[in-house]
């Protein structure tokens, strides 16, 4: 069981992830990913998904994702509940496409994945941690990866990123390698297995942010980082990604210093036993993000700063 004193607390947010922290990005509408300040540190609230059928072959695209009115080099992560309502042509568990084909997610508009199609697979055929290059955008559903690998953390000057294993299982009950986490979104779109982490040492590659996984609170995850010029203490966010590393977007009321009108403020996660507690903020204390004796191994140390919700 996770703590009951604090959760992230966004009211409309979604989960952008940009193509490196030094993107332009616009970052776009949002929608609910969290809890209130009464339930667990780790718990977000979220409602349903749907999945979807199969397509035959087709060609990469001719247009770019600017070409298409996004941002070049900027991509979305929607939650699983936001509805992405795009056409599910196949299904990326089950990966049921024709032999030498495989399910991807895309953009059939904008740059958020929000369908899925079959397309083929490339001769490359790159594994997981390969290098990797998609054709036609960063969201086309082209890439150089793998039957059930996916082409993640693509840079926009290049058009290269690096393999990812998309998950197994089921959305219900997704299966990743036991050093990665399950990470679901944009309506059961997208599935990609990322590295577990710790938010304290804030261990992932690159400038990879360590976060909560909205999916399964019991577990951090390496996440791109949105936050731009933003992200510092205090600041106001509204994705759970759009902080600097060490910070994670969270409710309002755990900290006086945060713009109360604001989506989510930028607070830092704290080791509980530090005494007394690094907080920036007046009246912060270190609090824990789970309950005694419920912590996964490794984590039992992390705690959000924020003030004491009763």
């Amino acid at each position: 069981m996770r703590s009951t004193v604090v959760s992230l607390s966004l009211l409309s947010t979604l989960l952008a992830v940009a193509c490196g922290k030094d993107s332009n990005q616009t970052q776009g509408p949002t929608s609910d990913t969290t809890g209130d300040a009464s339930t667990s540190a780790g718990q977000s609230e979220t409602s349903a998904g749907s999945t979807g059928g199969q397509s035959t072959s087709e060609g990469p695209p001719t247009t770019s994702v600017a070409d298409t009115g996004g941002v070049t080099g900027g991509t979305f992560i929607i939650p699983t509940d936001a509805g992405a309502g795009g056409v599910k042509e196949c299904d990326v568990f089950g990966q049921d496409c024709p032999k030498g084909q495989k399910c991807m997610p895309w953009a059939d508009s904008g740059t958020a994945w929000n369908a899925t199609k079959c397309v083929d697979v490339d001769p490359a055929k790159g594994q997981p941690g390969d290098s990797c290059t998609t054709m036609g955008g960063a969201v086309s559903g082209f890439d150089t990866c793998d039957l059930g690998v996916m082409c993640w953390d693509v840079k926009p000057d290049t058009m290269m990123g690096t393999c990812v294993a998309q998950c197994k299982g089921t959305q219900a009950a997704p299966m990743c390698d036991a050093q990665t986490s399950c990470f679901v979104s944009n309506d059961g779109v997208l599935n990609l297995c990322l590295p577990r982490c710790d938010p304290l040492a804030q261990d992932c590659a690159n400038d990879n942010l360590c976060i909560p996984n909205p999916n399964n609170q019991e577990e951090f995850a390496c996440v791109l980082d949105a936050s731009g010029d933003m992200g510092k203490a205090f600041d106001p966010c509204e994705f759970v990604n759009a902080c600097d590393k060490g910070f994670m977007c969270a409710n309002v009321m755990l900290a006086k210093e945060c713009k109360p009108d604001a989506i989510g403020c930028c607070l830092p996660f704290c080791d509980v036993t530090e005494m007394p507690a690094m907080c920036p903020g007046a009246g912060q204390e270190c609090i824990v993000w789970y309950e005694m004796g419920t912590a996964p191994p490794g984590l039992e140390n992390v705690g959000i700063c924020g003030i004491p919700m009763g």
